[in-house]
């Protein structure tokens, strides 16, 4: 595993290998998971080099009516004698087992898949997952926007039918191939995020609901202090504290994940306590890097800032931080 100062799992190196990835795409009665239910499922086994290993897709009898039709295109006839979530979760299992979850806004689709596995008292092995909305993100492809059919038209993939699971998914696969290539020629930081779940003693299994990483990463303690404010030409400091503007070129996801991994603190509300805000504009008159130079905290542009994190350094332990965790072992936050 890969060792850093922060914590595990939350984003790596385009560069590094994976374990293989399972492409997911699930069509749904409705937004809420528990109320709502799939009605329809492709995952794919795709291996680091975009080849498609074994799949399950299928349509789901959720016994509920099926929602909106107009948007999957499935009705309550089509779907009666279809299986049900708990006939083809071994399956999907397979799928899953040793990789990392990826869809087009995965917290959508991993919380109906965890909310099925929970109703069927089943646990689902997802360990990481990506969002290929942050990955194109990252990319700066320049495209109009970032729905599936866009990047699809980007990257010359064809896509037959919108809103059908397997061809979402196949599509999706399609997508990842080339913008993980991109993303290591670039030597892009991919936006891998753990997930956790938690066995009861009742036997149950419950899965973590990925909630927004700003606002995580922001009630995260630093293992060590703040050795206080950042001065321009100099290392940083294992401790910083580092708070991020509106004016950058980088996503503030890929930021917090670079920020967290190098032993910083990532803040959201600064005060002259703040060791330096990431800014791009020189002379901001508004948002965080105005309130930054207001509290006289020192600002660096993105490109600076990811250039001063290959060589970070130093760092006061803070007690409890010691107390629990061996010399040189990575520290968990989860």
């Amino acid at each position: 595993m890969r060792q850093g100062w922060g914590p595990v799992g939350w984003g790596r190196p385009a560069a590094e290998a994976g374990t293989g990835w399972a492409v997911v795409d699930v069509e749904t009665t409705g937004f809420r998971p528990g109320p709502a239910r799939i009605v329809s499922l492709a995952a794919l086994a795709v291996g680091d080099d975009g080849n498609v290993e074994r799949s399950v897709a299928t349509l789901l009898n959720p016994g509920v009516d099926p929602g909106p039709t107009h948007i999957h295109g499935l009705t309550a006839e089509m779907l009666d004698g279809q299986p049900q979530f708990a006939d083809i979760v071994d399956d999907l299992i397979d799928v899953l087992r040793g990789r990392t979850l990826v869809a087009h806004n995965v917290g959508f689709d991993y919380s109906f898949l965890a909310a099925e596995a929970e109703l069927v008292d089943a646990e689902l092995p997802i360990d990481s997952v990506m969002c290929t909305i942050e990955l194109a993100r990252r990319m700066q492809l320049g495209t109009e926007n970032l729905r599936l059919e866009t990047l699809a038209a980007h990257w010359g993939v064809t896509q037959l039918r919108a809103h059908d699971a397997l061809d979402d998914a196949l599509v999706l696969a399609q997508i990842l191939k080339p913008t993980l290539a991109l993303a290591r020629e670039r030597r892009t930081w991919l936006p891998l995020r753990p997930v956790t779940r938690r066995r009861w003693p009742n036997g149950r299994t419950t899965h973590e609901e990925l909630r927004p990483l700003k606002s995580m990463a922001a009630r995260l303690p630093c293992r060590y202090t703040n050795p206080g404010p950042y001065i321009a030409g100099r290392p940083l400091v294992r401790g910083m504290q580092v708070g991020l503007s509106a004016e950058v070129d980088h996503t503030h996801e890929e930021l917090i994940e670079r920020i967290l991994h190098a032993g910083l603190a990532y803040t959201d509300d600064l005060t002259p306590q703040t060791s330096l805000v990431v800014c791009n504009e020189p002379d901001p008159q508004h948002g965080k890097g105005f309130h930054a130079a207001e509290l006289g905290v020192p600002l660096i542009t993105d490109t600076a800032f990811m250039a001063a994190l290959t060589k970070v350094v130093g760092g006061v332990e803070i007690d409890e931080f010691v107390d629990a965790a061996p010399a040189g072992e990575q520290f968990a936050l989860f």
